[in-house]
């Protein structure tokens, strides 16, 4: 709405209340008292009213609506990119709305139904749904890095090799490379030739021999599995959260994101 339309709306709900709901001067706008307890009492009539229409979507042989996800670039290439035509055949009626995120943007400020995050950074006030088996660190590079140097026999030697890293976007912070040996964590800081916030670019350029990155290995295993990359130090590397759908723990998940979840986790996600 513009913001004249939304002031005549508003000034015709208080002239049938026969109340004032705001008090508006020039340079601001407030809640009276009583306009502090009607927008108190109404988010929880509005969400009983959409969880009723929900509730009888739900019914339905055919579930539509909108499902806006937000997810980072490895679980939309992983887990979606190869779901998302026969999803739409299954359900031509609900529409996807992506949003490609590698911050931990908050999904109910940005006006998402749910996100898919690494089990291990999801908030506590979610409700979590498993979609893949845990995950694990893989550290690899390029055959022709490796032409000329030696293969890596602990992660200390890293410090003797060119590393390439990620960056998270919403701290700014860079990722921690983490290793276990005889139920010993090893966290290194890694001096990095290359830090960028995105993982696509990263696995290019460990793919260009730029050096070593550390990546989920779902994300390189076919690369390694074809020669074209080649993992080191996999034995101490220990599992870590795989990956979940999420969504607030208090809301009331709609019949579309209801189907969409289904249809991921029965299309084999978890294996």
């Amino acid at each position: 709405m513009t913001p004249s339309a939304a002031s005549r709306a508003m000034t015709h709900l208080e002239d049938r209340l026969g109340v004032r709901l705001l008090n508006r001067t020039t340079r601001s706008v407030a809640l009276t008292p009583a306009g502090e307890a009607l927008s108190g009492r109404l988010p929880a009539l509005v969400a009983a009213m959409e969880a009723a229409v929900d509730d009888v979507v739900a019914l339905s042989d055919a579930p539509s609506g909108v499902v806006r996800l937000n997810l980072p670039r490895v679980a939309a290439e992983l887990l979606l990119a190869p779901r998302l035509a026969p999803f739409t055949r299954a359900f031509p009626a609900i529409k996807l709305d992506l949003s490609i995120d590698d911050g931990l943007s908050d999904i109910v400020a940005k006006g998402h139904d749910a996100g898919i995050r690494v089990g291990g950074r999801l908030a506590q006030d979610m409700a979590a749904v498993r979609l893949t088996a845990d995950l694990s660190a893989a550290v690899v590079g390029s055959p022709e890095y490796f032409q000329n140097r030696p293969r890596l026999e602990h992660p200390r030697d890293l410090l003797q090799h060119s590393c390439l890293n990620y960056r998270w976007q919403q701290t700014q912070e860079a990722y921690r490379w983490r290793f276990e040996e005889d139920g010993r964590a090893i966290e290194l800081s890694i001096e990095a030739s290359l830090t960028v916030d995105d993982t696509g670019i990263l696995r290019e350029a460990v793919l260009n021999g730029m050096g070593l990155a550390c990546l989920p290995d779902r994300l390189v295993a076919p690369l390694v599995a074809s020669g074209r990359l080649v993992r080191v130090l996999e034995d101490f590397c220990p599992a870590q959260p795989g990956f979940f759908l999420y969504y607030p723990l208090n809301g009331h998940p709609s019949a579309a994101l209801k189907a969409f979840i289904g249809f991921v986790r029965a299309a084999g996600a978890t294996r």
